[in-house]
């Protein structure tokens, strides 16, 4: 099951990690207090699909081209597994999904 989750654009020291993932959607929108990025005039939000078997290798190349200067991160997930990339971790956790009817 391929994982789905959103890049903000800006986020990204280096772009070129977008060319190794299938982005679905993009939408450009205006930045204002609620996105706590004073320094950004919009944002370039890329909805995105990654297969399972290529999800190690790009979530470590995600991880090395976030912006140094600010907080970001990319949360990434299936209908097993939640992924969060921050630039000094990666974590994946079990997501389970308790039906109790």
């Amino acid at each position: 099951m391929d994982f789905k989750g959103i890049i903000i654009e800006e986020s990204l020291k280096d772009t070129s990690v977008l060319k190794a993932v299938k982005i679905v959607k993009t939408v450009i929108e205006k930045t204002s207090e609620k996105h706590r990025t004073p320094w950004l005039v919009q944002w370039t939000v890329h909805n995105v699909e990654i297969s399972e078997d290529k999800i190690d290798k790009i979530c470590e190349k995600l991880q090395k081209s976030l912006d140094p200067e600010h907080e970001w991160y990319i949360d990434l997930k299936n209908n097993k597994y939640e992924i969060s990339i921050f630039r000094d971790e990666v974590t994946k956790r079990r997501v389970y999904n308790y039906n109790f009817n």
